[in-house]
């Protein structure tokens, strides 16, 4: 919700730049994951790191179709 709220009142212009931003943070957040997931499966941790890694990958993925939807916006 918030990154909706977020990305709806941004100037058009700064669009770009914060979903780089935001998709580096998330490969910040895959990396601590998979750091994390190395321990015992049943582990709180590794459990929460397997959660990090798939929001964060889901992340990447919506924030990769966005951008490809809006470099078609300057295509046509």
């Amino acid at each position: 919700m918030v990154g909706w709220q977020l990305i709806w009142n941004v100037a058009p212009a700064l669009h770009t730049p914060l979903m780089s931003v935001t998709n580096a943070i998330s490969g910040i957040i895959i990396i601590g994951g998979m750091l994390q997931i190395s321990g015992p499966l049943n582990s709180p941790t590794t459990i929460l790191g397997a959660i990090a890694i798939l929001v964060g990958t889901i992340n990447i993925a919506g924030g990769f179709l966005v951008t490809q939807r809006m470099l078609k916006m300057f295509r046509k």
